[in-house]
This record gives C-alpha cells, sequence and structure tokens, in this order.
C-alpha cells in the first residue's frame, strides 16, 4: 500500500511532472488521510484555480476505484502531534501538521510514503517508511 501526500494528488490532476508516477501508482493499492485530501482540495482551488466542480469530477471517481480514504484517529492525531515534535525544525525541516499526519497513517498502516517533499522524505527516512521519492515541479527527486 502507498499513502499519497496532498502534493501527489495535485500533481496528478493539474499535471504537474510528478504527475505521470502519481497515475502509475494509481494502479496500486494507495490511500490518503481526510487531511491530506482536504489539503489537495484546498491546494487545488486556491492555488491552481480549479472549481470544486472540477475538483469533485475527477476526484470523486478515483474514491470510488482506486484512491481509499483514511480518516485518522484519535491515535493518529497522538501520532501526528509525536512527529511534528520530533521532526519539525522551522529552518531546517519544515513538517507541516498534515504531513505528520500522513506519516502517522503510513506508519499505522505499514505502507509506503508517495512524497516530493525533502523534508516529508527525510522524516519518512528517520521513521524507517519506505519511500516513493516523487519529482517537484523542477523535476528533482528527495
Amino acid at each position: 500500500m502507498i499513502a499519497l501526500d496532498a502534493y501527489a494528488l495535485v500533481a496528478y490532476l493539474a499535471d504537474e511532472p510528478a504527475g505521470d508516477d502519481v497515475a502509475g501508482l494509481l494502479r496500486e493499492r494507495c490511500v490518503i488521510s481526510t487531511v491530506n485530501l482536504s489539503e489537495s482540495i484546498d491546494v487545488l482551488g486556491r492555488v491552481h484555480g480549479i472549481g470544486e466542480e472540477d475538483i469533485r469530477s475527477v476526484v470523486d471517481p478515483l474514491l470510488v476505484d482506486t484512491l481509499t480514504v483514511d480518516a485518522p484517529g484519535g491515535e493518529d492525531a497522538w501520532s501526528a502531534a509525536a512527529l511534528r515534535g520530533k521532526h519539525y525544525t522551522r529552518a531546517v525541516r519544515e513538517v507541516s501538521l498534515a504531513d505528520c499526519f500522513l506519516l502517522a497513517t503510513a506508519a499505522r498502516l505499514e505502507a509506503s510514503v508517495a512524497t516530493a517533499d525533502p523534508a516529508v522524505a527525510a522524516a519518512a527516512r528517520d521513521e524507517s517508511l519506505e519511500l516513493v521519492a516523487l519529482p517537484d515541479t523542477t523535476g528533482r527527486r528527495p
């Protein structure tokens, strides 16, 4: 199983460099937490100017056919908070709370982490989580 970060879904839907990689991942068993799904929807609308109806028309079929949505529970909240405390450093490693929910979800489900974010990739490696390194908007992989 592969846990997608918000960027992975954004890249797929906004035709960014990682889009083809994510399309390949979606042929496998993928999961996204509700926290990361919400962040994806926010970025697609706010940054890319994609309307809610257009986002839904693409995302909803994914949620039926290829992508499982995981609702983090109380234990994930504790894990995400602990991960943020352990890995967040403003000047060195800026992992967001949403990033930490990704890591907590991946750890609980024993899933790989798909990300283009170097800080998230480093934290995943530190937590001994398998990494699927996606290209960022410039094509670099963490």
